[in-house]
């Protein structure tokens, strides 16, 4: 079954975890500060040594010599390259020049979105009435769920006709445009109705154990047979257990708001 996602959301919630490689590209002169090594007589700032340092053991690199003079031999290679680069006018190329420039600005928005983060914490009040929407939403059922997708009703009734006819549900699921689940005869796993797309989960809920619908289900990916395999209480996790994914998800839903607000505010020609 298709995830629901947008673009612009994960491009910035992927800018909260970390900031990047390219953040040791940022300056190759010291810029007031000490060199860190000197290449062909350009310098390689102590700052931008540090950076690389902190990305190292931020993915868990132990400090020690041997991580510094591995970072050193790395910056220096990387001096290096750019020297050449620079020697056959790539620098001067405008696509070269626009990428530099899109790295820039990831390295600035990916610092920005940390910076807001850090000082519009989400509380634990908030996480926890959050936690108590989201197990309302879910109920106290799951269901064990397989369905088939196509693109067109017709295919759908095709299918339902078949099944009626005692074709395997696993064999017709080959046919489906789903591919997380045509291998597996169309298998979602336990779920519960919360997890899907309004219709679909509508249609899941209505229907008895083993049974199939008898009309296509309708939803943004297509036309879907629905079969539910079985059901049983749903015991949500406790609160400790999914509080680092709540908390995300807030922070992701409370910078999406920030930036749409600024969106809405922007002069844009």
């Amino acid at each position: 079954m298709p995830n629901l996602s947008k673009l612009a959301a994960a491009l910035l919630f992927g800018a909260m975890i970390s900031l990047p490689a390219a953040a040791a590209e940022k300056a190759k002169s010291g810029g007031g500060t000490a060199a860190f090594a000197t290449v062909n007589g350009t310098a390689i700032s102590q700052t931008v040594a540090n950076a690389f340092l902190a990305e190292q053991q931020a993915q868990g690199a132990p400090d020690s010599p041997e991580l510094k003079n591995a970072v050193k031999e790395e910056l220096i290679r990387r001096e290096l390259l750019v020297q050449e680069a620079k020697k056959l006018g790539l620098d001067k190329k405008p696509e070269i020049a626009a990428q530099a420039d899109l790295a820039r600005q990831a390295i600035y928005i990916r610092a920005y979105v940390q910076d807001y983060v850090k000082k519009h914490p989400i509380g634990d009040e908030q996480a926890k009435a959050a936690y108590e929407r989201m197990k309302s939403q879910f109920g106290n059922t799951e269901y064990k769920v397989r369905h088939i997708l196509v693109e067109k009703e017709d295919d759908a009734k095709t299918i339902i006709v078949n099944l009626k006819k005692g074709a395997k549900f696993e064999e017709l699921a080959k046919q489906s445009k789903d591919p997380g689940s045509r291998d597996k005869g169309g298998d979602l796993g336990w779920s519960s109705t919360a997890s899907y797309v309004k219709p679909f989960g509508d249609a899941v809920a209505a229907l008895p154990k083993g049974k199939y619908t008898e009309t296509p289900v309708k939803t943004d990916f297509g036309y879907h047979v629905i079969l539910v395999e079985d059901s049983r209480p749903f015991n949500p996790p406790a609160f400790e257990q999914v509080k680092p994914q709540i908390l995300q998800r807030l922070q992701q839903e409370q910078l999406q708001k920030y930036v749409a607000d600024l969106r809405s505010k922007a002069k844009v020609d």
